[in-house]
């Protein structure tokens, strides 16, 4: 494997620290028990009280479409608490699951597992160099923070581009990437960036990341992945935002002696601004899935 150049054209390890590296303790209050932070996917008419479930059949269904059971080694980059990694190897039979993750705080949860099918890397994907190639990939809710605001759609898809080239090098032929992101829906970027809840989650939430165009992703994977699926389950994401909503409050005393009442406002404000975002169509949530063109 060749080995990468330092680019940072994304989120900072500081940013991404800044978000995420709020504490283990505070996102447990409201996750559900999986430490799951990202869409859902959700059957007709389950109560919000399904969100466990829901997270699991939204792990599954990424496994299931990058063909990742029973498989060696499967890569997630931006692995999180390490919900797919653990689910991998203990309901899916996969020899080996790496992580990538830029937060210490996620890398220390996982690690104090000590599993020994399971390694965890706190880098980023642009920096990663691995030793053996992957069978299969996932990635669920890290492509947003592969680009800054400031650049230009060419300047996006150039990076995009990069991040598909490296995951055809790490792919044995044949091998199949799922992917989940948030992406710009009905607005053009620069429409959606002058609203107040994308100024305060650019400011207080999320600094230095920016979402996709469905447009630019396809662009960028020509010729290097076949795209296979393409789902929009923005409602999904109206879902989960208001079951974490609900569980945020429900907690408020809690959060607020763990954290102090200016991080449980900041965190309710910013779910309350996404549900909207999702609910108006400004936003939508993408799972798609690649197979390597070989």
């Amino acid at each position: 494997m060749t080995t990468a150049k330092t680019l940072t054209p994304g989120a900072s390890h500081q940013a991404i620290q800044h978000h995420y590296d709020v504490g283990n303790d505070f996102y447990q209050l409201w996750l559900d028990s999986t430490m799951t932070y990202s869409c859902a996917i959700w059957e007709e008419g389950e109560p919000e009280e399904a969100l466990e479930l829901a997270q699991i059949r939204k792990v599954d269904f990424h496994i299931n479409q990058a063909k990742a059971k029973n498989a060696k080694r499967v890569l997630d980059i931006g692995c999180g608490w390490g919900t797919v990694l653990k689910r991998l190897v203990d309901v899916h039979g996969v020899e080996q699951a790496v992580g990538l993750t830029l937060s210490e705080a996620q890398k220390d949860w996982i690690s104090a597992n000590n599993h020994p099918q399971i390694e965890v890397n706190l880098e980023s994907w642009l920096n990663y160099s691995p030793t053996q190639p992957f069978d299969a990939i996932i990635s669920i809710g890290a492509f947003e923070h592969f680009v800054k605001p400031e650049l230009s759609s060419n300047e996006k898809i150039d990076v995009y581009r990069t991040f598909f080239n490296r995951c055809h090098e790490w792919l044995n032929p044949g091998g199949s990437m799922s992917i989940q992101t948030i992406a710009y829906g009905k607005r053009k970027p620069e429409e959606v960036q002058k609203t107040l809840g994308a100024q305060f989650a650019n400011q207080e939430i999320f600094p230095e990341s920016d979402s996709p165009r469905l447009t630019e992703i396809t662009a960028a994977a020509e010729g290097i992945f076949e795209v296979i699926t393409v789902r929009n389950d923005r409602l999904d994401y109206v879902r989960t935002l208001q079951a974490w909503l609900t569980n945020l409050r429900s907690k408020r005393t809690e959060v607020i002696n763990l954290v102090g009442k200016t991080v449980f406002e900041r965190y309710e404000r910013y779910l309350y601004l996404a549900l909207l975002g999702f609910l108006t169509g400004d936003l939508l949530l993408l799972r798609l899935t690649f197979r390597r063109i070989d």
